[in-house]
């Protein structure tokens, strides 16, 4: 398995060794600081975040979920949603593009040999990017593929074309989700630079604009076959690998709610007019401006409430995955995943309810938190997680085993 490594990038500056949460938190808010500088501009022209997402593989936080037996940091859910909402609230897409990667090393430590685990847990660490190639078009679900992985002497054959392949172009690692032979998911490891990958920059969403998620056409692509990770195994019995892969979607549109937020309090305070009719000399002390900036902190806060209270759940599901705390889990995250994006919403359509007219002006391109959010949020729909919440409480209907709960 080591001989793979040849294929990655040797120039990239060796990824920090972090110590603990309160660090991880720090390095998150140093990177969020630069990422915001440059965040508008980068929507605005396209301008893919290469250079940033190599100071984040150097930060270490890529290899912060790591566990602790394979010299990882192993941090709280919580902690990994709050890391994803400080990113988020400077960059969107920035925040949006390591979601696959920590889905897939939860993936891998739920399902991965020991072997596969010691080798991409110590890639992780030392700052590799995962990216997936899941997603594709024409399948009667979002849960169906046609993607196919099929025997080749020793080793395996990929063919297939996958779409919203989030993050896959600054990736080191592309894992392919197909299916193989017994109609099975698995999950396959090829390093950048493999023959048959064929990479296309052609996302044109008008929200995440910048989180390279475009088409992966595999054509005949070679598996090795200890890069090969039953992934359907991971959904046959209690397991954390949706919940961790949803709480992170959480802290991106929390994040993204954030931003918005700190935009209307700043726009309120030093350029909006108060109404006609209002009675006040400025923007900030109109009432019904200052109820709707109170009910929106509220939000904010009871949004972060809950997905700090879901992080704890999945951690006790990790540490004990028993059907009681992994259906837990799925609620908490189900409840945290709803109100961050009706904030997320919330928070971006207020940005200009309140700012007023000149907030719209395009070279202040405050839209791309609404853009942003709008895009995020389409990721899943939230109206069944309301239908599965319901369903256990009413009817005892445990929580399908799914990568979206």
């Amino acid at each position: 398995m080591n001989a793979q490594v040849h294929h990655l990038s040797q120039e990239r500056t060796a990824a920090k060794t972090l110590e603990n949460e309160p660090e991880a938190i720090a390095i998150a808010r140093e990177l969020a600081k630069r990422f915001q500088e440059t965040a508008s501009r980068r929507d605005k022209e396209r301008q893919l975040p290469f250079a940033d997402l190599d100071l984040l593989s150097q930060s270490g936080l890529l290899g912060i979920t790591v566990p602790a037996q394979y010299g990882g940091l192993d941090v709280s859910n919580s902690v990994l949603a709050e890391i994803t909402a400080i990113l988020s609230e400077a960059d969107g897409s920035i925040g949006q593009i390591p979601q696959n990667h920590f889905y897939i090393l939860e993936a891998l430590r739920t399902d991965g040999t020991e072997e596969q685990k010691r080798f991409y847990f110590s890639r992780a660490l030392a700052g590799d990017r995962f990216g997936n190639a899941l997603s594709e078009r024409g399948t009667k679900t979002v849960g169906h593929y046609h993607t196919r992985i099929t025997r080749d002497g020793i080793g395996y054959r990929v063919n297939g074309t996958k779409y919203y392949s989030t993050g896959v172009l600054f990736a080191d690692w592309i894992t392919i989700f197909a299916l193989d032979e017994d109609e099975q998911l698995v999950m396959a490891f090829v390093p950048k630079g493999t023959e048959g990958v064929e990479i296309v920059d052609d996302w044109d969403g008008f929200g995440q604009r910048v989180t390279g998620s475009g088409t992966t056409i595999l054509n005949n692509v070679y598996v090795h076959a200890d890069s090969v990770v039953h992934h359907h195994k991971g959904f046959e019995r209690p397991t954390t690998i949706g919940s961790v892969g949803q709480i992170i979607h959480a802290g991106i549109d929390l994040g993204i709610a954030r931003a918005a937020f700190a935009e209307t309090l700043d726009f309120v305070r030093t350029r909006a007019r108060p109404w006609t009719n209002s009675g006040v000399e400025q923007a900030s002390d109109d009432p019904l401006t200052v109820a709707k900036v109170g009910q929106i902190a509220i939000r904010l806060e009871a949004a972060t409430a809950t997905v700090e209270h879901a992080g704890r759940k999945v951690d006790a599901a990790q540490i004990d995955p028993t059907v009681e705390n992994v259906v837990g889990a799925s609620l908490a995250v189900a409840a945290a995943k709803v109100l961050t994006t009706e904030i997320a919403l919330e928070a971006t359509n207020t940005l200009f309810e309140l700012a007023g007219t000149a907030s719209v002006k395009r070279d202040l391109n405050l839209d791309r938190h609404w853009r942003n959010a709008r895009t995020h949020t389409l990721h899943d729909p939230v109206r069944w997680k309301y239908h599965v919440v319901g369903n256990y409480h009413l009817n005892g209907i445990i929580p399908p085993k799914s990568g979206a709960l």
